[in-house]
């Protein structure tokens, strides 16, 4: 079994390469909503609770716990893109929100059209206050993921954002130590020229690829710049970690 762990705050590296670009569904199926393009840009009225409302996603078991209900809210994303559009069109930042300002590892991921193509996806699995590790990865991932072009202003009434709050955070001794569609997973390993790499797939990337754990693990590896052949030797030298489905998953019912 693993061994449970809290999250540093006082590592703050960025982790991109969350999601796939070969299909668009290869990022994390946390929910999406429309952009909330203000004037202002204030952050909207959380709508959380009135007919339309976007509604927080089940987890595997189909239930979820008062304290991740208690995190979920409609402002956070459309917090990002308020965010985004001010920056975008040099606007003073939108005030601070109002829901909470815990610290929690978070992805923010943008796709845009019907299709919903990813358009950039990063995030961090150091623990940061919400107010202001959205604030900076609604930028990050939508200007400076390096797999695609910048955002810009005439994609705005196209787009849709995820945010994705992770939780349960195990370091496993083995590394066939988790089920698809349950976790997600960051790896650890030395490559060929005995540097460390690093290569993270949030939860819904290998179901939705229709993945088992050792394509998913060489699918990591290869994401990581590793090229050498890949044995199962080798695969028992990585570092594992395991993480549950985000917490917070916004959907449009």
């Amino acid at each position: 079994m693993g061994k449970r762990r809290c999250i540093s705050t006082t590592e703050n590296k960025p982790s991109s390469g969350c999601c796939g670009v070969k299909k668009p569904k290869l990022c994390p199926s946390s929910g999406s909503i429309q952009p909330s393009v203000t004037n202002n840009c204030q952050p909207p009225e959380d709508k959380t609770g009135g007919p339309g409302a976007l509604a927080p996603l089940s987890r595997p078991n189909g239930t979820a716990s008062v304290r991740e209900q208690s995190v979920v809210t409609a402002e956070m994303g459309c917090y990002c893109f308020d965010v985004l559009y001010c920056h975008l069109h040099g606007f003073p930042q939108p005030r601070l929100p109002r829901f909470t300002n815990d610290p929690y590892p978070l992805f923010v991921t943008w796709k845009a059209g019907r299709d919903k193509r990813l358009r950039g996806c990063i995030g961090t699995f150091s623990a940061m206050n919400l107010h202001s590790g959205l604030r900076e990865y609604t930028l990050t991932s939508a200007l400076k993921d390096s797999r695609f072009p910048p955002l810009t202003c005439e994609e705005l009434p196209k787009l849709s954002c995820s945010v994705s709050l992770l939780t349960n955070f195990e370091d496993v001794g083995d590394f066939m130590d988790w089920e698809v569609g349950v976790h997600g997973i960051r790896i650890e390993f030395l490559n060929e020229k005995g540097i460390k790499r690093t290569a993270t797939y949030l939860p819904e990337v290998a179901k939705e690829q229709d993945w088992d754990q050792i394509q998913t693990i060489d699918s990591l590896l290869r994401k990581g710049g590793f090229k050498a052949p890949i044995t199962t030797e080798f695969r028992k030298t990585i570092k594992l970690t395991r993480f549950d489905f985000p917490i917070y998953d916004l959907r449009v019912p």
